[in-house]
């Protein structure tokens, strides 16, 4: 039977009486929910709008408008929101309204089953956005939002994005690196606890991985780091004494004082930050082969104090290298100090201007040989053989000009450490994904593991999502649901760059007190397969045994060490040691060491995601759409590569995405706001 409000509107049309005697009618008789209304409207964004029943045991089709306040038929509304079955066990909630760019100021939300009104809000003032922008503008112009929010909900199924129950979602975390712990994080803090972290190591923080030689303890400072080892935080340009803030990689500074906090302060799990050396005087230096009369490697101060020690191949022509660098620094405007200042500004915006500029469309060999048409023996002298987009080589180079860099007081590792109580009680260790599977019926996505490798069918468990931390080198290798084609092409095919490190021990931090002490600091040597060297920022002046990272290496060569056996890398590492430091290196050598190439190492398949030209922004815009339940994060859907920001910026992108696909726009905003998340557009 049709509610009581239906007779009334039609015996008033009946009587032909006006519009409004019929709306305040209707409303006194028949306010059956009521609307909870945001505190501020703004148009183009996303707003959840709260709904409370007065009627309990109502059920039937509830239609969704925003119009005058005074309208009888959903017909005449200015838009229409959506459409949701009401049942007594999956009860309106909430809603989300899609506030267009032209919603009128101080009309009404209405609710309608069939023609008859359920409840009017009193009127919204809607006003146009005032830029949030401003709040943040010492920290960012948050112009070029990197994933609009807005677009996101047009584009699903009107009706879709009503919420009920939706805090009870169970999200499957499949890996436990920064982006699967963040991930946790982000949910538990705005109320969903139906989720579980599935990781197939042994441990947690995937690539950050701190090696504790000898089995000690993080205490005794003799580690060194095996995945990512610091992080830049400013640099100042002594002519002008001016100093631009890094503002990306705060974020893991807010995580830690986040965690130390969650943890009551307990010392033991307490994550400090310390200064990192990032360069000496008396580091060794590259110098193309020559050695010093007693022929040990040349340190970065010989190198400045005497170029001549540098050996450099002669160009076939040096007039045409000059021009071929003139146009490639042209074409780049790579003006290093306004470089910097982009980045450490707003990233995305940067990123967003070198897409434009077409610094993802070419590599410099490229560039200079097809659109410069310069020959191929020019081309190689000036750029080498680099297939990567111009981009990361600009953005790597600028933050590698940073001055100031911050790392973690007994190691990388004391991050996820500290995180691991918060969310050891709904993480399975040592589980391999082999497969996900999507249920039309059910509407959820199956993760699917093997615990004996030999196992013909796998064990299977379904979720509601499932928000996918593993690089896509690894998640390649799993039987999949039908993603669309960029999606599945670049889990496919995305590139993976290589990394090698070892670390040596000896017997004392004898490098602190030879004739030219070394304080931290990394330098690199010219000996084939060694690259850079590390020296400890920890613990300086020590006692006891300490620590070298005394090979690290990445690209083609590092495929070339992965391949040696253990003993012959660390040998030609150790050998390097002895001519950077003479025979004491030979001498206080422990034999301990410990060696990662990250390529073969079953867990990741890789050391950091490197895209091809063309990848990124081909493959960007597929992370953003949430296929078959399936959600993927990691560094490798960021917009920058192998820093630690990376993945942890993808989790709030990926936490965004799953909120706003369960309708929770509050929550969403919350993280947003709370999480760095300037450059999303909700």
């Amino acid at each position: 039977m049709a509610p009581p409000s239906r007779y009334i509107q039609l015996f008033l049309y009946s009587l032909g009486l006006a519009q409004t005697s019929a709306a305040g009618l209707i409303r006194e008789q028949a306010e059956l929910l009521h609307f909870r209304l945001p505190s501020d409207v703004t148009t183009d964004s996303l707003h959840n709008v709260h709904v409370d029943f007065v009627e309990e045991s109502f059920e039937g089709d509830v239609q969704l408008v925003y119009g005058d306040c005074n309208i009888v038929s959903p017909a005449e509304a200015h838009h229409d929101i959506g459409t949701i079955l009401v049942k007594r066990d999956a009860r309106l909630e909430r809603f989300v309204w899609i506030t267009p760019s032209d919603a009128p100021h101080l009309y009404c939300l209405h609710a309608f089953s069939g023609p008859s009104l359920l409840g009017r809000s009193k009127p919204i003032s809607v006003v146009a956005p005032v830029s949030k922008r401003a709040s943040i503008a010492d920290v960012a112009d948050a112009e070029g939002p990197w994933f609009d929010g807005v677009a996101y909900m047009k584009a699903k199924e009107p009706g879709k994005s009503v919420v009920a129950n939706a805090k009870k979602a169970s999200v499957a975390i499949v890996g436990g690196g920064m982006a699967g712990l963040m991930t946790s994080l982000l949910l538990e803090s705005v109320g969903i606890h139906d989720w579980h972290i599935i990781e197939s190591s042994g441990r947690v923080g995937g690539r950050i991985r701190t090696k504790y030689l000898n089995h000690t303890q993080p205490d005794e400072y003799q580690y060194q780091e095996m995945g990512p080892m610091r992080f830049p935080v400013s640099i100042t340009y002594p002519d002008t004494n001016e100093t631009l803030q890094i503002q990306d990689h705060r974020m893991v500074f807010q995580l830690a004082n986040t965690v130390n906090k969650l943890n009551n302060g307990k010392s033991d799990l307490k994550v400090n930050f310390i200064p990192f050396i990032q360069q000496g005087k008396n580091v060794p230096a590259s110098s193309g082969g020559n050695r010093l009369p007693n022929g040990r490697i040349p340190t970065a101060a010989d190198v400045s104090a005497h170029p001549s020690l540098v050996y450099t191949p002669k160009s076939s022509n040096e007039t045409a290298v000059k021009d071929a660098e003139g146009q490639f620094s042209e074409f780049t405007n790579s003006d290093e100090r306004e470089t910097m200042r982009q980045l450490t500004k707003n990233m995305y915006k940067a990123h967003k201007a070198a897409v434009e500029n077409g610094m993802f469309h070419w590599s410099e060999t490229a560039y200079l040989r097809h659109a410069l048409g310069f020959d191929s023996n020019i081309t190689d002298y000036v750029a080498g053989a680099d297939d990567g987009p111009i981009w990361h080589s600009l953005y790597d180079a600028a933050y590698f000009a940073a001055t100031e860099w911050r790392t973690i007081d007994q190691g990388l590792e004391s991050l996820p450490r500290a995180i691991y109580p918060l969310v050891a009680n709904r993480t399975t260790l040592n589980q391999k994904v082999e497969g996900l599977s999507y249920d039309e019926a059910s509407g959820k996505i199956a993760v699917q593991t093997r615990n004996d490798p030999f196992q013909t069918i796998p064990e299977s468990k379904e979720y509601d999502y499932a928000v996918v931390a593993a690089p896509f080198s690894k998640v390649r290798l799993w039987e999949l649901p039908r993603y669309s084609s960029l999606l599945s092409r670049a889990i496919s095919t995305m590139n993976y760059d290589q990394s090698c490190k070892v670390a040596l021990q000896y017997e004392t931090r004898f490098w602190e007190h030879q004739e030219k002490p070394i304080f931290g600091g990394c330098g690199s040597v010219d000996v084939p397969g060694v690259g850079n060297v590390c020296y400890p920022s920890y613990n300086l002046n020590g006692t006891g045994p300490g620590v070298v990272l005394a090979s690290y290496i990445s690209g083609t060569l590092a495929r070339s060490t992965a391949a040696l056996s253990t003993e012959d890398h660390v040998a030609m590492v150790q050998r390097s040691m002895v001519e950077i430091h003479g025979p004491i290196a030979a001498e206080q050598f422990t034999g301990i060491f410990e060696r990662q190439c990250w390529e073969v190492d079953e867990h990741q398949a890789g050391a950091w995601a490197s895209p091809l030209v063309g990848q990124q922004e081909l493959y960007l815009p597929a992370y953003y759409q949430t296929e078959f339940k399936t959600i993927f994060i990691g560094e490798h859907t960021s917009y920058t590569h192998a820093w630690i920001f990376s993945a942890l910026d993808s989790a709030v992108r990926g936490t965004t995405q799953l909120l706003l696909d369960l309708g929770l726009v509050d929550e969403a905003k919350s993280v947003v706001n709370e999480w760095m998340g300037r450059w999303i557009k909700l």
